[in-house]
């Protein structure tokens, strides 16, 4: 008696000691648990393993009444349910109406009845809409946590290391970013791993796995052959045709094979992962339940020394907007950011990128600051011939407020015409305003100005160039 408790205490902590694991892939996610009893969840196109051995699942009408999804089916169920019993009375209400009238009548009698058919009539009416629009949000609820009604179940229970194989799409993840930069000298970055569960089945992992690549990958075999020169012989088109059929043959045999293989993945389109390495998180103890509703973890927190400028391309648009430069300690898995002062959010939506060595966020436009830019008026310009060469004056006129109660420090890049060909020649005259523009011109016609506009200073600033090319050419710019 002795022996056979110990020996039940024994398989019930060791049944109670198998850790459950989860693997997020980007085509497929294996769910590796065990289970007391023989229902799996509300999931589509999933298949099962029992200690490595293919199982057995079948679909089913019913589900255990203490499940989370079960009991949302059920008053699913019952609202619908409900919706056909009013429907059912409307339907049995109009037909006494509509039966034969007797030929005496007390008008009174008829007064009243009328009143209370009618009373009756607008109370279903009522009822069945409340219950339809019910029924319509409960349908969307449940469909956005299990692509089916139907419940899955395994022909016999698996105790231990029943593997779960769940198709892409039903459980997803993907990175995003928050910045903090309350301190001009110093940016706080916190990363967060996104996951959402909308499989049917939910999910404890004990540990859980998060990778930025496919499970399924075909590599194909590659062996070295030797790069033969031989002496050219021309081929007959007859025979050339031969030989492109049959690699034409052999490369659709090849697909075929591929197609076979990949046949599972093809229903749904997979997304190609646009990182430059293979990403790889863990989460220790993850409770995800099927709600369809992301679950934000925080993954890691870093410092970094920040250097942010106000940038303005008055080329492309007349709004100035910062800039905030750091080199990551991490590699950035994606560019969409966050961005936080202290607990003021400055930008829900913000986009950065790896430019020059350095990881640049565009946090926010600075509204303060208005850019009106306006090419030189046709008056202005000149054109003359000097011998074989025609020369061309242009230019443009930028005008600059601050209209805020602080300094503003701008970066203002622009641009003069680059030439395509050496035919054409184009230099830069002359960049003048009230006073003195510190700029410098680089390649390709950039040419980066450093502006400082004092508290609602305006400056007015000139940029003039010309182009010198063949007075038989036509140039367009």
């Amino acid at each position: 008696m002795t022996l056979s408790r110990s020996l039940s205490l024994l398989l019930l902590s060791g049944s109670m000691a198998y850790a459950s694991s989860l693997a997020v892939y980007q085509d497929k996610t294996f769910y590796n648990t065990s289970i007391q009893n023989n229902f799996i969840g509300f999931g589509q196109g999933v298949k099962a393993k029992c200690e490595g051995t293919t199982f057995e699942l079948f679909s089913s009408s019913t589900c255990p009444s203490n499940d989370r999804l079960c009991r949302l089916l059920t008053g699913l169920k019952d609202t619908e349910q409900k919706v056909r019993s009013v429907q059912a009375n409307k339907k049995v209400l109009a037909q006494l109406i509509s039966l034969p009238q007797p030929t005496t009548y007390d008008a009174n009698a008829w007064i009243e009845s009328a009143r209370s058919i009618g009373k009756e009539q607008s109370r279903l009416e009522t009822k069945e809409k409340i219950l339809v629009e019910e029924s319509r949000l409960q349908q969307v609820a449940f469909r956005k946590q299990a692509p089916t009604r139907q419940a899955i179940k395994s022909t016999n229970v698996c105790a231990q290391d029943l593997e779960l194989s769940i198709p892409y799409g039903y459980v997803s993840f993907s990175t995003h970013y928050e910045a903090d930069i309350s301190n001009e000298k110093e940016l706080i970055v916190t990363q967060y791993l996104s996951i959402v569960n909308r499989s049917g089945i939910d999910i404890k992992a004990d540990s859980a796995m998060f990778y930025y690549h496919r499970a399924h990958q075909y590599v194909e075999p590659v062996h070295f052959n030797p790069w033969i020169v031989s002496k050219y012989v021309p081929k007959q088109n007859k025979e050339y045709k031969r030989a492109k059929a049959k690699a034409l043959r052999m490369d659709m045999a090849m697909m075929a094979e591929e197609s076979v293989a990949d046949s599972a993945l093809m229903s749904i389109p997979v997304p190609a992962a646009s990182y430059e390495d293979t990403r790889e998180y863990k989460i220790e103890n993850l409770m995800l339940p099927s709600t369809g509703v992301p679950v934000d973890v925080k993954v890691l927190t870093w410092n970094a020394a920040l250097d942010c400028k106000l940038r303005a391309f008055p080329y492309r648009n007349s709004k100035a907007f910062q800039v905030c430069s750091f080199q990551p300690k991490y590699q950035i898995d994606n560019n969409s950011w966050k961005i936080k002062s202290d607990k003021a959010m400055i930008n829900e939506n913000a986009v950065g990128e790896y430019r020059d060595d350095r990881y640049n966020i565009y946090t926010q436009i600075d509204e303060d600051i208005n850019i009106l830019r306006t090419s030189i008026v046709q008056k202005d310009r000149k054109t003359g011939i000097f011998g074989g060469t025609a020369r061309k004056k242009d230019g443009f006129n930028l005008m600059l407020t601050n209209k805020s109660d602080k300094i503003k420090t701008l970066t203002l890049t622009e641009r003069i015409p680059t030439a395509s060909t050496e035919e054409i020649k184009v230099k830069l005259l002359s960049i003048t305003s009230d006073n003195k523009i510190d700029y410098k011109v680089k390649k390709e016609g950039e040419i980066e100005m450093k502006i400082e506009l004092t508290p609602n200073e305006s400056k007015d600033i000139k940029v003039l160039f010309e182009i010198s090319y063949d007075k038989d050419l036509k140039v367009n710019y």
